[in-house]
């Protein structure tokens, strides 16, 4: 039945049944296209064919009976029902793309390496903290950076998904699919700086692994972990000292070009830990906001461009089943998002 799929492709696209007729030159009425999604009614090849070429997806798309759902997904910002089901669609077209192409080329989709101590208990701030050093010791990750944590949480078999996104970091969901075990996803915002995606990556894996006690506040327990995370105690407490009445801003930027978060995430981080006390995050605070950084675009020294924190995996999979003749380049190049002559500039690059 192809009513799942078109309403979830015009989701995607945000348009209203009305939209999407007027964008396939009312081929069909917006009244036919409800019933198409309703399931009440079958297009006939020339209605197929225009709503797929209005929607920008093949006509197998519309008429696979794959079935995926999204469970669990918290915007934890109110926004409105049109905006939620647009997100959800974008999210599940990427998905289903990606494990398309992992079936095509023969391989187990990765299963998602939950640590061993998950859910971890958390009643209080520093069970987050605590939490995090867990799963750092699960994976085996040391103390060291983590220089690329959407490839490291792909290697761990969560699926990094990179979308436009006008007010929301990212969010992080499971992803039900027929016939199989649960997917992990979590969806970041494209075109932002990196840092910023490192932090909503280690955000949103902190909403994965802990269960929260009723008392606490998920959002402030999901940022002590995604800091700690990112920023273990011991390490900083080694490099910046156990206390301190001041530090500079060529110390943070020298943090900041180690462990890959913003500066402001870094003096939070040394005001969790108690290293400096609220008179001195006080005074950066004041800084930063002196010199432009609490707004956007935040023009902090030393930004990582937002390719740096790109999740990559699914690029190279749709390259790779197209080396090995598993897809053709329109195939490639529609399961990417991209037109042909974008993939043949992209192909050129690689060579």
């Amino acid at each position: 039945m192809i009513g799942t799929r078109l309403k979830l492709a015009r989701a995607s696209a945000g348009l209203s049944l009305r939209d999407l007729a007027e964008r396939m030159d009312n081929v069909v009425s917006a009244q036919a296209i409800g019933k198409y999604e309703r399931n009440e009614d079958m297009p006939g090849s020339r209605p197929l064919m225009a709503l797929a070429r209005a929607l920008g997806v093949s006509e197998s798309y519309l008429l696979s009976d794959d079935e995926l759902t999204l469970e669990g997904v918290d915007f934890r910002k109110k926004r409105s029902a049109k905006e939620e089901a647009t997100i959800e669609a974008q999210t599940l077209q990427l998905l289903e793309r990606y494990l398309a192409v992992e079936d095509m080329l023969d391989l187990r989709s990765v299963e998602w390496e939950q640590p061993r101590s998950a859910p971890f208990p958390a009643r209080d701030l520093r069970d987050a903290e605590d939490a995090a050093r867990s799963v750092r010791e699960d994976w085996g990750l040391g103390h060291d950076p983590i220089p690329k944590l959407a490839e490291l949480l792909e290697e761990r078999g969560i699926k990094v998904l990179s979308i436009d996104l006008d007010d929301i970091d990212g969010l992080a969901a499971k992803v039900l699919r027929k016939g199989r075990d649960a997917a992990r996803v979590v969806v970041i915002r494209k075109n932002i700086w990196s840092e910023r995606k490192r932090f909503t990556l280690a955000h949103e894996l902190g909403h994965m692994v802990m269960a929260l006690g009723k008392d606490l506040d998920e959002e402030a327990a999901a940022n002590r972990f995604a800091g700690a995370f990112l920023m273990p105690a011991d390490v900083v407490r080694a490099e910046v000292g156990a206390h301190r009445s001041a530090i500079s801003m060529g110390e943070l930027v020298a943090l900041k070009e180690r462990f890959g978060m913003s500066l402001q995430a870094i003096a939070y981080r040394l005001r969790d830990l108690g290293i400096i006390e609220k008179k001195a995050f006080s005074d950066l605070y004041r800084e930063f906001v002196r010199r432009g950084w609490r707004k956007e675009p935040f023009e902090e020294p030393a930004r990582l461009p937002p390719e740096y924190e790109e999740p990559k995996r699914f690029e190279r999979l749709c390259y790779r089943a197209l080396a090995e003749n598993v897809i053709g380049e329109s195939r490639a190049a529609e399961m990417l998002g991209i037109s042909l002559r974008e993939l043949d500039n992209r192909l050129g690059e690689i060579a």
